[in-house]
């Protein structure tokens, strides 16, 4: 699993690609973490396009996010979310919580 970090001001979108599943999972959320403590960003887009499998370790990442934009007043936006990915996220009940993009 890896994680690019692209972004200016305070608008930070995160490419992550490979498998988030138990071990990918932890490295996502540290990287996440580091990436929102440097940048303080009000805008953050999860870009899941280069994702090739997705258990429940991936909501865990999606449900932080969304809990640590929404503590800061910030918005969080999930883009290119693969088919597997998606069946996992619609179970999950996610596309009811967190605003999606194709």
């Amino acid at each position: 699993m890896a994680v690019t970090c692209t972004g200016e001001d305070r608008v930070l979108t995160l490419h992550i690609s490979g498998e988030v599943d138990h071990h990918g999972a932890g490295k996502l959320m540290t990287e996440m973490d580091a990436q929102m403590e440097t940048r303080f960003p009000k805008t953050l887009t999860l870009d899941l396009s280069g994702v090739t499998f997705m258990d429940s370790s991936g909501i865990a990442v999606l449900l932080r996010a969304y809990k640590r934009m929404s503590a800061v007043g910030g918005s969080l936006t999930v883009t290119g979310v693969p088919p597997q990915a998606e069946r996992v996220l619609k179970a999950a009940g996610l596309y009811r919580l967190l605003h999606f993009l194709e």
